[in-house]
């Protein structure tokens, strides 16, 4: 499945107000993403670290959410999620070619 096609059948699944959906759908997407945080931080707590089958699924589960709205993200924003895929491999490969991957700041 490719970014776009995963993108729009995931909007078939979005039941949000309209008239807050960027809103709703970042607030998801922070949420969404602590509970990755939280998966992995009860997997230190519990498990010594260790990422058993079931520990693992569950955190896989979370990444999904995770992409889910990151999906929707780019919906309300109306750009197409291959595009954001796209735009920061190119960021990302820019940043590697220049040698400033490992330093921090929004536009190295």
């Amino acid at each position: 499945m490719d970014f776009d096609s995963y993108q729009q059948d995931a909007s078939t699944t979005a039941k949000y107000p309209p008239d807050r959906g960027l809103e709703y759908v970042v607030l998801g997407l922070a949420s969404e993403a602590g509970e990755v945080a939280g998966k992995l931080k009860k997997i230190i707590r519990d498990n010594d670290g260790i990422l058993t089958t079931q520990t693992r699924e569950q955190l896989l589960a979370e990444v999904g959410d995770v992409l889910w709205y990151c999906a929707m993200v780019a919906l309300e924003l109306d750009v197409s999620l291959s595009s954001v895929a796209r735009a920061n491999l190119d960021k990302l490969m820019s940043r590697d070619e220049r040698g400033v991957i490992g330093g921090s700041g929004d536009n190295r």
